[in-house]
């Protein structure tokens, strides 16, 4: 009861692994005492599922095909290799735009229907008599096209459609347009070996699941579709937990799925059916009270949330939210705190299933059956929060407390994005920048002229401008204002808006810049889009705009009032960019803010209003309307979002899923139990990791006058190891490209052609920035000490395994720094390197080298190659024991006589198990011997 929840899950999950090897019954009782053993004991996790993308998923299924290869060349049954662990791999890497379409900008009439007067569009251009033609869409079934199709009758009436794109000028769907399917012709092009190899993989392989290209990100595919929650297998009951080599894997804990990214050797070993090992981690409990703000939208609670966990230092920690505020958040802010974890450095940030949990996976399509045995086992092993209830809240190490009442809606600016200003201080704030002396704030306005007012002649009706009015007024959803909240946020604002008399005045440049198709068609079919329309913000296309300066010229009335009086004039926008001047010449003062303040501000016209004091207008019954009068509750967007949008979401993508897509259903590739390798591929290829596999493990052999392959420096990082972007034409890599009659053109990159180990090895300290002692200067090079040639790194490799001399690394602090990547230490193996002695280690690129067979050692405190007087030059033999255990001191010695010890850095018996079979492919390999 004490517990916090996401140690209830790792505890879970050792009692029912438990087998006395992988996990041990002592690892149970370890994770039970968590409080006294948080941060000093290694503790074994199998998590539920794994989640891959096609770059680390590749090799990892290339592995599994050579394992058969292997066991059936050992006499085994190939049909036995699978994935032990359910495995989901995503093809969501390997699109590229090689086709593309200027974004269209100020369209005329967007929406189409009856023309607005020209003066809200631009004086400059004459007005058109019908709507705009759909530039080549001729499936629009729009007012170009056979007629008006239905549209939504009322708001929140329609469901979106499982249509992606709509023409821009009749929000109507039309087919998919021609730079999309150009594009997905030459992904399926490019990558069709890639392809048929996953296809085979997906027809012979237990276990595994291929989500095709064009199916979505494996992101939102383990969000939307592969999370389950509560595992139900053969009437077995367990949690939903997962590992993943995607850097947002973290967003499922938003789920109450205990879940985090790791590189693809640990995923390979958990594929494999062996347990990730972590250190017990410490558990910061985030405590949520207080009631959110009315006015601060879902944008402002994750920043300020994030902001709080970066200042308590919750690095390599868990987190875990509790507290009366939890249940304010929606399971939108939930995943998006919890993908915010590299920003605070959190392992992962957790929220336990609660009832907000279960209404939303009753909108992702869960049935009622589903969700009673989900609620029920949950609650049975107490994994359930109830914030309803009075139980005591689990113990965590350290308690940070975030009051969601001080958690308040901000704007930026006037010329900066980083000069925040609470949206209840903007009056004082802008008062301020008109006394101040010019510079990153001030406007420097004389104190008898900051009350001066313009008149000025617009359409027939006179305005007053004076400083601080609003003359743009831009939303645009891009960037993190592409949350669906804030979007629908500004949509029923206008529409309350509208309702109570309230109206834009006509000289303000106002307009709707969506980020995509689908943002149209969720404002469209939740009915708020003809009330946006009515305040002027129409859709003008789907690009920058207004954020990059591509706004409309203002009309030359409001300029020139504008430039006699002196005014400061405001823009307001939901971009990122609002520097002096950059909307236009005569607009002085621009601040971001959330599209529904845009909305507001439109409104009210100025910027100098106290929102809490003073009216937005007078409606049409004659009554002051102020902005808490139509600003839409909480839960009303939590009732749109998840009726309208996401159920939408959902059933499109399990459409997908279901169907499949064309080329996909239609690519051929073998049935055969063993992948028929063509020698002629440059995407797979067998590897050599099982060349030597036998039924019994030699055990670890002396490395005997080791030649030195590089000798390296601090912070070493996995992308100086392994590059993965593009392949330089003058690498080894690009030599033996070139060699199978390729054209640089279609090298394609080192993360493409991870299924091919003879490019990736050749590819191993191939980045240009590796900087060698032994060179002197940044570049992919060593020394052949045998004939004193300077070499690429993998020809030097290569001499030195044709002359039977092993090798070995020296580095400094911090060796394998970045994000894990399999390559940096298959890459290594491949080239014939036995170990690498180095300062520190990154922990998670040591437990890989380990995985791979290769002996991470470590200097004793105090010590590295200068206080040992080594100059790398030397040949080094290292002898380890039978009875080789946890971090032991071993001697080195060198060709000059010189002896030192350095610790063997096995951190437990299961490393060095895996180190004694040659790494945890051979080690499972032999299982199924």
């Amino acid at each position: 009861d004490t517990l916090p929840y996401s140690i209830r899950v790792l505890f879970e999950s050792s009692v029912r692994n438990c087998d006395g090897f992988l996990v041990k019954e002592t690892d149970a009782m370890n994770i039970l005492d968590w409080k006294t053993k948080q941060n000093r004991v290694e503790v074994p996790f199998c998590p539920a599922r794994v989640v891959l993308q096609d770059f680390t998923g590749i090799p990892a299924m290339v592995d599994f095909a050579a394992m058969r290869e292997a066991v059936r060349n050992a006499g085994g049954d190939p049909v036995k290799v699978n994935p032990a662990c359910p495995t989901d791999l995503t093809v969501d890497h390997s699109l590229q735009i090689d086709f593309s379409k200027c974004a269209i900008q100020n369209a005329p009439n967007p929406g189409g229907g009856e023309q607005k007067p020209m003066a809200r569009l631009s004086p400059l251009k004459p007005p058109l008599r019908k709507p705009p033609p759909c530039r080549g869409h001729g499936g629009c079934r729009g007012s170009c096209g056979a007629g008006e199709a239905g549209r939504s009758s009322g708001p929140f009436s329609a469901q979106i459609e499982n249509t992606p794109i709509l023409c821009p000028f009749h929000l109507q769907p039309v087919p998919e347009p021609e730079t999309v399917l150009k594009n997905q012709e030459m992904e399926f092009g490019r990558n069709r070996e890639r392809l048929q190899f996953f296809k085979w993989s997906s027809k012979v392989f237990e276990n595994i699941s291929i989500i095709p290209p064009e199916t979505g990100t494996a992101h939102q595919v383990n969000l939307e579709y592969l999370s389950r929650v509560v595992f139900d297998v053969k009437d077995f009951l367990h949690p939903d937990s997962v590992v993943g080599t995607d850097s947002h894997t973290t967003m499922v804990n938003g789920l109450g799925i205990l879940g985090w990214g790791v590189g693809g050797i640990e995923t390979e070993a958990v594929m494999l059916g062996m347990p990730l090992t972590l250190t017990l981690p410490e558990v910061v409990g985030c405590e949520l009270t207080g009631t959110v703000s009315p006015f601060a939208t879902s944008i402002d609670i994750v920043l300020g949330i994030t902001k709080h966990l970066r200042q308590a230092d919750v690095a390599g920690k868990f987190v875990e939210f509790f507290g009366s505020g939890v249940s304010q958040l929606s399971i939108a802010d939930r995943t998006t705190i919890a993908n915010m974890c590299p920003e605070y450095g959190a392992i992962l940030s957790f929220f336990p299933v609660d009832n907000v949990t279960l209404k939303h996976l009753k909108h992702a399509g869960f049935d009622e059956a589903k969700l009673e045995v989900t609620e029920a086992y949950l609650k049975a092993v107490k994994l359930f929060r109830n914030d309803e209830s009075c139980s005591r809240e689990p113990e965590y190490s350290q308690v940070v407390q975030v009051s969601l009442s001080s958690i308040i809606p901000y704007v930026s600016g006037p010329k900066r994005s980083q000069d925040r200003v609470a949206v209840n201080n903007m009056k004082s704030d802008f008062q301020a920048c008109l006394n101040e002396k010019s510079g990153v704030k001030g406007f420097q306005i004389a104190a008898e002229k900051q009350n001066d007012v313009v008149p000025v002649q617009y359409e027939g009706n006179e305005y007053k401008l004076s400083h601080g009015c609003v003359v743009i007024a831009a939303v645009i959803s891009c960037t993190n204002n592409c949350n669906p909240s804030v979007m629908l946020a500004a949509g029923l604002l206008a529409k309350k808006a509208v309702e109570a008399g309230l109206v834009v005045k006509p000289y303000i440049r106002t307009s709707l810049s969506p980020g995509s198709g689908m943002v149209t068609h969720y404002l469209s079919s939740t009915g708020v889009l003809p009330y946006l329309s009515k305040l002027g913000f129409e859709v003008v296309g789907y690009g920058c705009s207004t954020c990059v300066g591509n706004t409309a010229p203002l009309p030359e009335a409001i300029r020139n009032a504008i430039k006699q009086g002196d005014i400061i004039a405001c823009g307001v926008l939901s971009g990122t960019k609002n520097f002096e001047g950059c909307l236009c010449d005569c607009v002085r003062a621009n601040y971001l803010a959330s599209p529904p303040l845009v909305v507001a501000y439109a409104i009210a016209g100025t910027v100098r209003i106290d929102f809490d004091l003073e009216p937005l207008g007078t409606g049409s019954n004659g009554k002051s309307i102020y902005l808490r009068d139509i600003w839409p509750t909480r839960q009303e967007l939590h009732t749109v979002e998840e009726e309208c949008v996401i159920s939408s979401m959902f059933k499109e993508l399990k459409e997908k899923m279901e169907k499949g897509n064309k080329r996909w259903n239609l690519l051929e590739a073998p049935e055969s139990t063993l992948f028929p390798w063509d020698l002629k591929s440059t995407y797979i290829r067998c590897p050599s990791f099982f060349d030597k596999l036998a039924k019994e493990a030699v055990p670890p052999q002396a490395v005997e006058n080791a030649h030195v392959l590089l000798f390296l420096g601090d912070s070493v990082t996995t992308d100086h190891i392994s590059p993965a972007g593009s392949i330089a034409r003058s690498s080894a890599a690009a030599k033996y490209l070139t060699s199978k009659g390729l054209t640089p053109r279609e090298f394609n990159s080192y993360g493409a052609r991870r299924g091919n180990d003879a490019v990736m090895t050749r590819g191993t300290f191939a980045n240009i920035k590796l900087l060698n002692k032994f060179i002197g200067k940044p570049a992919p090079k060593t020394v052949h000490f045998p004939s004193g040639q300077t070499l690429d790194v993998f020809e030097a490799a290569e001499l030195y395994q044709k002359e039977g001399i092993p090798v070995i690394i020296l580095a400094g602090k911090k060796y394998g720094l970045g994000s894990s990547r399999d390559w940096a230490a298959k890459g290594p193996f491949l080239l014939g390197v036995k170990a690498v002695l180095a300062e520190s280690y990154e922990k998670v690129h040591r437990s890989q080298l380990i995985g791979i067979g290769i002996a991470p050692l470590q200097f004793h405190p105090g010590e590295n190659p200068s206080t040992l007087g080594l100059t790398g030059r030397e040949q080094f033999s290292i002898l380890f024991p039978p009875d080789l255990s946890p971090r032991m001191t071993l001697d080195i010695k060198t060709s000059t006589g010189k002896v030192f010890s350095v610790i063997a850095l096995f951190e437990n018996n299961m490393e060095i198990t895996l180190y004694k079979n040659g790494g945890s492919l051979n080690f499972v390999a032999r299982r199924f011997l």
